[in-house]
């Protein structure tokens, strides 16, 4: 909205920024969103048929049911200072990665989930954000049933992250731990920004 001169602005200017949670298919990005956003989160979650397991492909062991198609969108308010934190998940499949690059467009960084009993599938975001996008990203490891099947530096020396990618463990499920590992990330993207500040790490 365009202000005359004799208007003022508003004095709280609500501020906001876009995060993308990215990862492989079946890594938890839906259940992630879910379980953080303040607003019913929007999805375009479809039911998995048989017919549809040629194209999407999951671990015969897994209980997923639906998978997504388009995209996750939620939103969850920082305390403090009142940031607004607009989160947008991406599809896992293959045949949507070209969906990627409009998703990033504008984002402050992206949680990339890893699900370690399936790490190959993660190997592909890993690869998106390390060449070919410059978002600030941070790995985040799924705990699935809230066990940690393998331990941070072994899983980053599987991935073969760089040293200054910072890389924690999240429980999906849990609106905290995803709170945590998104405070992560605003504080890794924000450091990138100003060099002069080291990045944060964390084992």
């Amino acid at each position: 909205m365009a202000f005359s001169n004799s208007e003022s602005k508003p004095a709280d200017v609500v501020k906001s920024t876009k995060l993308v949670i990215a990862g492989g298919f079946g890594a938890g990005k839906t259940t992630l969103v879910s379980a953080i956003s303040e607003i019913p989160p929007v999805n375009t979650d479809v039911w998995m048929t048989a017919a549809g397991t040629a194209v999407d492909p999951l671990d015969p062991d897994s209980d997923k049911a639906t998978t997504t198609v388009g995209m996750d969108f939620g939103r969850i308010t920082l305390p403090g200072d009142g940031l607004k934190l607009f989160l947008f998940g991406t599809p896992g499949q293959p045949r949507f990665w070209p969906m990627w690059d409009d998703m990033c467009r504008g984002a402050l960084g992206a949680l990339v989930l890893v699900d370690t009993p399936r790490l190959e599938v993660s190997f592909p975001a890993v690869d998106y954000f390390d060449l070919d996008s410059p978002v600030a990203y941070v790995v985040a490891v799924n705990r699935f049933h809230g066990h940690l099947a393998d331990p941070l530096p072994q899983v980053r020396a599987a991935l073969a992250l760089r040293p200054g990618i910072p890389i924690t463990s999240v429980d999906a499920r849990d609106r905290d731990s995803v709170k945590d590992a998104l405070i992560l990330l605003v504080q890794h993207a924000l450091h990138r920004l100003r060099p002069a500040v080291s990045s944060p790490t964390a084992n």
